[in-house]
């Protein structure tokens, strides 16, 4: 460390804190590392318990040297995504949130629900924390603009339209009648849609349902009324008009007992047009403004468009720093905290709204409170019947649940969901696709899947590091044996627990290791929460199978042309996706897919033209 300590450049740059395992801890940027780092290394210097905490861990530190004081506050929003270190400021799995992308890199776009941003020339909305909504609004704009829903680019002459297109929800792109520049106005004004501009569209909705209805078509007229409903209920929470036509955000950050969020207030065209919640990794000693300045770097560097003006509570260190990473040559962006006037007045709004917001959670989280008690209490009661010396965890309960899936012995796979209380934790979900055990044997599958588990645990695999309290099975005292078996042979003491099903196959009753039943409906909670967790790692195992088995039956197809091996197979899926888009490509089209000569695509249009 000491010598480390003197090698230190008097430079801009970007340090890693690592931990004894190696592990990236903290993610930082610096003008002078040399006398950033050293900082650490003060004892006198830390009055927050989170830099007391985070310089006990350190055992070894790296750095990077870069040209700027930008180029390094890049370099460390970047290392902070990849490595998400335990001591930064976090915005928790913001890979989950969902985009919407108009897929305007096509001659006729399409809407999607993404959750991968991507460079590709189309155009992202969001990220969105209401993944609800935003299936809402795909669909609504489906209907309402009436857009192309497959992902097909090209169509044979004699191409079948599908049913969307017999049901009136799509134009039918595969005719070839759809003008494209007409498809392109259209999809201007989805694109006005989602900017949050609406009362264009509000206008053609009536003029259609007012014509309609002079037609006596009302069926039709009905149709534009419910899109109008509709967009009323999208658009509800535009309640405060500016005097102009801004678009700008208003940041706040929101603490609830011991959650910490940023709420984000989206104006657009002078409306308050959205609200989206986030949460936060951080810990008590975090400042508002450590935390919002953290998240405006994290949140706005995936935006392509970030608002010219970002409203904020307090101000915040290093904003002009921040707001030289947000902007470009067309746009400046603008973060300050308005003394006056209609914004000041907006973010007054905004504040009482985050205030509300917080006692909701408060509340929900004293009713998730009162349940994980009851739910520990229930669930004490069951362990210490197995075991009479069992402790409760501090934490809450970390349960493991296992299931088995197959169809007929093909592609058979076991799969592993993990709770933590009522929690489901779905970044330690793990998925087993059966190799040594006999394909009907579900003992033997469950047997393979567990040893695979608790022996790469043994050897440190941080993927499968944490241990559960209690372990679930599908299934009753066979299962259970079987599992005790390998448990046993690893020398492992974990409690197990079959969930059995009655006739009508719900959850029924808790299977013990020496044999011992207990019926769940005497306990309500652990009979929702057992059948919860056992139709979870059902649909967990059946998702995978299902996924494994349209795999088989692609590549099986593909299989049979001549000169398309595993890797060529693979490359064409992972270009056009499925076989339908497969088929209708052209020659010059699949020639694109790295590894296929003209002759492989003659050959694929020849297998597909005969079949």
């Amino acid at each position: 460390m000491e010598e480390n300590l003197k090698k230190l450049p008097d430079l801009p740059g970007v340090y890693l804190h690592k931990d004894r395992l190696g592990q990236v801890i903290y993610v930082g940027k610096a003008i002078s590392l040399k006398n950033r780092v050293r900082q650490y290394f003060q004892k006198s210097s830390h009055t927050n318990p989170k830099t007391r905490a985070l310089v006990s861990n350190i055992a070894d530190f790296e750095w990077i040297t870069c040209s700027s004081e930008m180029e390094a506050l890049v370099l460390e929003n970047n290392l902070i995504k990849r490595y998400m270190p335990k001591y930064n400021v976090l915005l928790r799995d913001d890979k989950t949130y969902p985009y919407i992308v108009i897929t305007t890199n096509e001659d006729y776009p399409r809407i999607l629900k993404t959750r991968i941003l991507k460079n590709d020339g189309n155009k992202y909305f969001g990220p969105y924390s209401d993944v609800g909504a935003v299936n809402r609004i795909v669909e609504f704009i489906n209907r309402a603009f009436k857009l192309k829903r497959c992902n097909l680019q090209s169509f044979p002459d004699d191409f079948r339209p599908c049913l969307n297109y017999h049901i009136n929800v799509c134009p039918g792109v595969c005719l070839g009648t759809v003008d494209k520049e007409e498809y392109r106005n259209k999809i201007e004004e989805v694109l006005e849609f989602l900017r949050g501009r609406t009362s264009t569209l509000r206008r053609n909705l009536e003029e259609l349902m007012k014509s309609a209805s002079e037609r006596m078509e009302f069926e039709e007229a009905a149709h534009y009324r419910d899109l109008i409903k509709d967009l009323q209920s999208l658009s509800q929470i535009q309640r405060v008009t500016m005097i102009n036509d801004d678009d700008l955000d208003l940041v706040l950050p929101l603490v609830a007992g011991e959650q910490y969020f940023v709420v984000v207030f989206s104006v657009r065209s002078g409306k308050l047009s959205g609200r989206d919640t986030f949460e936060i990794a951080a810990e008590e000693g975090d400042s508002h403004e450590e935390i919002v300045g953290s998240f405006l770097k994290q949140y706005y560097s995936q935006w392509a468009n970030v608002p010219r003006e970002i409203l904020i509570e307090k101000e915040i260190p290093e904003k002009e720093l921040i707001e030289e990473f947000l902007s470009n040559d067309s746009r400046r962006v603008r973060i300050f905290t308005p003394k006056k006037g209609v914004k000041r007045k907006l973010l007054d709004m905004a504040r009482r709204d985050r205030d509300q917001l917080i006692n909701t959670i408060n509340l929900k989280a004293e009713g998730t409170r009162e349940k994980e008690d009851s739910l520990a209490e229930a669930m004490s009661g069951v362990l210490q019947q197995i075991s009479s010396d069992f402790t409760p965890p501090v934490n809450g309960f970390r349960v493991e649940a296992y299931d088995i899936s197959n169809t007929n012995g093909i592609d058979t796979v076991g799969a592993m969901v993990v709770f933590q209380g009522l929690k489901p934790v779905k970044k330690d979900y793990r998925r087993f696709k059966i190799r040594t055990a006999n394909a009907h044997d579900d003992y033997g599958s469950l047997q393979e899947v567990l040893y695979r588990r608790f022996r790469r645990a043994q050897s440190g695999d941080k993927g499968f590091i944490k241990m559960p309290d209690i372990i679930f099975m599908d299934g009753g005292a066979g299962q259970v044996s079987a599992a005790k078996t390998i448990l046993d042979a690893l020398g492992i003491n974990i409690p197990l627990v079959g969930l059995a099903k009655d006739d009508n196959h719900r959850t029924e009753r808790m299977v013990f290791e020496d044999g011992r039943e207990i019926s769940l409906a005497e306990t309500p909670v652990l009979f929702k929460y057992c059948g919860r967790i056992q139709e979870e790692v059902h649909r967990f195992a059946i998702d995978y199978h299902r996924k494994l088995r349209g795999r088989h039956s692609i590549g099986s197809v593909l299989d049979e042309i001549k000169g398309i091996g595993p890797v060529k197979r693979n490359a064409l899926l992972a270009q056009f996706e499925s076989i339908d888009a497969i088929k209708s490509a052209s020659v010059e089209e699949l020639e694109k897919v790295q590894g296929i000569s003209e002759s492989n695509a003659e050959a694929i249009r020849e297998f597909f033209g005969t079949k």
